[in-house]
């Protein structure tokens, strides 16, 4: 079951974010491809974030209760690498690979993303292996243009928009 769960998910396409945090708990960030919307009402949007819960970016979202979900644009997969852990560098040495900047939050928010959200941590769920975090945005920062990177079959990809749909795409 197992098995056939994770082959069916790798079938799905997502995009990919690094999420950062920052303050008492320490600076950390983990590459993850589940970010999503969670509601626009209110007097903030929120969104949510999965991270496996042995990750040291897990532990500090919960002591700093904010974080930043930055999303890749698709020339920007070196910088996924990196948070995955796939360089070799761990810890507050894996933010070489880029340009940050502070966002309202003070967490870290890399220079060139497509979006930026930042956060303050609303609501923490642990189900099985990873913690499903709900941040309040507080602050939004959207690139004049770009397309995202896409996490499917276990790869990098790029989105590009299907011919006669109407969409004209970011360029």
């Amino acid at each position: 079951m197992i098995e056939s769960f994770l082959q069916a998910m790798s079938r799905t396409a997502n995009s990919v974010c690094v999420v950062t945090t920052d303050g008492i708990g320490g600076k950390a960030g983990v590459t993850v491809s589940a970010m999503t919307s969670v509601s626009a009402e209110g007097p903030n949007p929120s969104l949510l974030i999965c991270v496996h819960g042995r990750s040291r970016t897990c532990e500090a979202i919960q002591i700093n209760r904010r974080f930043c979900a930055n999303l890749l644009s698709e020339s920007q997969a070196a910088i996924s690498e990196s948070f995955a852990g796939r360089t070799g560098k761990t810890g507050e040495d894996k933010f070489d690979c880029a340009e940050w900047t502070t966002g309202a939050t003070g967490c870290p928010v890399l220079v060139g993303h497509l979006a930026a959200f930042d956060c303050r941590l609303v609501h923490s769920i642990k189900v099985g292996s990873h913690h499903i975090f709900v941040g309040e945005v507080l602050d939004v920062d959207v690139a004049a243009s770009g397309r995202p990177l896409i996490h499917h079959a276990r790869a990098y990809a790029a989105a590009r928009p299907l011919e006669g749909t109407g969409g004209k795409g970011d360029d």
